[in-house]
């Protein structure tokens, strides 16, 4: 059904698939690095034959994590020790013991395939108070176990600014917080999260066996570019140190002005919001666009991952979306998440058009009402992979000359769509 005037019967923009030539930062070995950081005395004198020791694993989807966390259980099976697998994801999985479970058996981390226990529940322990008398929540487990070892990447977070974002800190404040933990934390406002997720988290380590924690930061494509075990000595300077060469390596989009983003795929495997804002430059805080994220005017989203298990947090940063991802929600894992963090902002539905064609037309259309074939669109597959990306013809023209991107086509060839309205020429 037409909803505006003159029709949604438009002539598409010419489109291109080119490649951005961000640099890599791959490590070699992802196992023996691993290993090379057990063997450090510093690490091995933390671990003692029969000690029982629960390794943290979120919900984010980190490149090769099986293989990470496989090798992790190996070094402290190697060792004599009693590994078991707790999750550490607040409030995701629709704060359940189960949901949890099937979030990480959807990474392979499970039993059967790692041998050990996996345990997944809700049940948390009041570790103290802070000095705003909010209680300090513990994943009941974990805090049980002689020792604690969380599993996370570094990476800037998308509602806040500070010198310790997303990391080691913020899964044992929030992440093994639980759905409990992660509530009264929220309390307090992303705009307090800068000292709240240190102040927190000191009390944490001072509070929890942690022996020691293994970070991790990633490149533009997602592959691992540094391993460290860092003993709790160490993890609060370290992390603002891994976080600096984070964002010094992380994705962009490197197009300073885009009239449409056309976004595939959203899912808490590839965010914690779903779509990362520090890549589209949409924020719900005060925080500067200070990543040289691009102007974007207008954003489609056109599904969710098969890994966010129906969560849609994220679809909030969106104008306009489609019927069929719609379809594919789960409210009350999404609502669950998006009322933990206090921002239901995430969740609420943008305007939803019937097929990908009526959702693109209606977008051109909207940022160029007169000449929609000439809007300057951007097309990701998310906001993790973004080498390879669609560009119109109007930033062709801009580009075409430029070293920092790579054609990959001989030809523009203008969007289409099968009988069932979906584009044709996805990433």
């Amino acid at each position: 059904m037409d909803i505006i005037e003159g029709g949604l019967e438009i002539k598409f923009p010419k489109m291109v698939k080119i490649k951005q030539k961000l640099p890599r930062y791959q490590i070699g070995d992802i196992r023996e690095t691993i290993i090379g950081q057990f063997n450090q005395s510093k690490i091995n004198e933390q671990i003692a034959p029969g000690m029982s020791i629960a390794v943290a694993v979120g919900s984010r989807g980190i490149n090769h994590i099986y293989e990470i966390v496989e090798t992790v259980v190996n070094e402290l099976k190697k060792r004599k020790a009693r590994p078991f697998i707790v999750p550490a994801m607040g409030s995701h999985g629709g704060a359940t013991s189960e949901g949890q479970r099937n979030i990480l058996e959807g990474y392979g981390i499970s039993e059967e395939n790692l041998k050990i226990l996996v345990k997944s529940s809700m049940e948390v322990i009041e570790i103290g108070k802070s000095k705003e008398g909010l209680p300090i929540y513990f994943d009941k487990n974990a805090f049980l176990a002689d020792g604690v070892v969380p599993i996370n990447r570094v990476k800037v977070h998308t509602d806040f600014r500070g010198e310790i974002e997303s990391g080691l800190l913020k899964m044992l404040v929030i992440g093994l917080g639980k759905h409990k933990g992660a509530t009264e934390i929220h309390k307090l406002g992303f705009e307090n999260f800068h000292w709240a997720i240190p102040y927190f988290g000191s009390i944490v380590l001072k509070k929890v066996p942690i022996i020691f924690g293994i970070a991790l930061i990633e490149d533009a494509f997602e592959n691992i570019a540094e391993i460290k075990a860092l003993i709790p000595s160490e993890i609060i300077d370290q992390e603002k140190e891994l976080l600096k060469k984070s964002k010094e390596i992380m994705a962009r989009i490197n197009i300073p002005e885009i009239e449409l983003l056309i976004v595939s795929e959203i899912g808490k495997n590839i965010s914690g919001n779903g779509l990362d804002s520090n890549v589209v430059g949409r924020f719900r805080g005060k925080q500067k666009n200070d990543l040289k994220a691009p102007n974007i005017k207008r954003i489609i989203i056109l599904d969710l991952s098969e890994k966010t298990h129906g969560n849609a947090i994220g679809i909030g940063y969106a104008d306009i979306t489609v019927k069929s991802l719609v379809d594919k929600i789960d409210f009350p894992v999404s609502y669950t998440n998006a009322i933990t963090s206090g921002d239901i902002y995430d969740v609420k539905i943008p305007l939803i058009m019937n097929t990908e064609k009526e959702a693109i037309a209606l977008g051109v259309k909207m940022v160029n009402h007169d000449y929609p074939f000439q809007a300057r669109v951007v097309q990701i597959r998310n906001t993790l992979n973004l080498e390879e990306i669609m560009i119109s013809e109007s930033i062709f023209n801009e580009i075409k000359h430029k070293e920092s991107f790579e054609i990959l086509a001989d030809s523009l060839e203008e969007m289409s769509f099968d009988k069932g309205g979906k584009l044709i020429q996805k990433i």
